[in-house]
């Protein structure tokens, strides 16, 4: 009679436990969404929550279907349009920007505490003024997107480019390497995980600009989907727009993330090559 603690019997149950840990690791995000969208649904039958304070995920689901989807395509776009063009114009801005910050003392000395002055204004409150002073067209919205997205990418860059071990930077000018050459080849190459890093904090920062300016002065996208349906208390529509934004935010990230991966893997962390 074999023994119950033979190897023919704790072989098997080793894989079995390694392959449900392994897909316990994989489908983790999926399985605690899952769970709090259940917990949710449940705590809003059980203690009969009013849905004008928090709508059950159904009745969310409900409102989605209740609006043509051409709705919900155009608002979308609207926000997705002014992210884009503010995030693209916060990168053509910071990364040039960082590398003048990194490359002078003086220029750095002049112009960062300038651009912490600018960050540290609250958004919200200067975002009345600028619709004023630039009109009611996209141009605000995008100088807002770009006021909240570009400070993390020009911070962030600026320290990749000074962290760049100075025995490289002295060889390469041992070599007779230029301005140029040593920037292009030595001092960005290394600041690469930085600014990716500060690309995929900005694409969030980028939607909540859009949204802001549109709270402001809009007559469409997801922001101002909101702020219509929620002065009617049409709160589960609302949280469809929350949604979607948050379905936005989520993409650009994985967009920025796939950019990565497929032009630079080699500046990905270990863990995720």
């Amino acid at each position: 009679m074999a023994d119950p603690a033979s190897p023919q019997r704790t072989i098997p149950q080793r894989t079995l436990n390694r392959r449900l840990a392994h897909f316990g690791y994989r489908y983790a995000p999926v399985l605690t969404f899952i769970a709090v969208l259940a917990l949710w649904e449940i705590a809003c039958r059980v203690f009969e929550i009013p849905t004008f304070l928090l709508p059950s995920p159904s009745l969310i689901y409900a409102a989605f279907k209740e609006q043509p989807l051409h709705i919900w395509l155009i608002h979308s776009w609207a926000t997705i349009r002014v992210a884009l063009i503010g995030y693209v114009v916060a990168i053509a801005v910071s990364i040039p920007l960082a590398i003048a910050l990194s490359s002078s003392k003086l220029l750095s000395r002049a112009l960062y505490p300038l651009i912490v002055v600018v960050h540290s204004m609250p958004i919200v409150a200067i975002a009345p003024i600028i619709v004023v002073t630039l009109g009611a067209s996209d141009l605000p919205r995008v100088v807002i997107t770009f006021l909240i997205t570009f400070f993390p990418i020009v911070v962030t860059t600026t320290v990749g480019l000074l962290a760049t071990p100075p025995e490289l930077v002295e060889l390469s000018r041992s070599l007779r390497a230029d301005w140029t050459r040593q920037m292009y080849h030595i001092r960005l190459p290394y600041a690469l995980p930085h600014i990716f890093s500060a690309l995929k904090i900005s694409t969030t920062l980028a939607v909540v600009g859009a949204v802001v300016a549109e709270f402001v002065a809009a007559e469409r996208g997801l922001g101002y989907f909101i702020q219509f349906t929620t002065s009617f208390f049409k709160i589960a529509q609302g949280f469809v727009a929350l949604v979607l934004l948050v379905a936005i935010s989520l993409a650009f990230f994985q967009l920025v993330s796939l950019l990565q991966r497929l032009l630079v893997p080699w500046s990905l962390p270990k863990s995720e090559r």
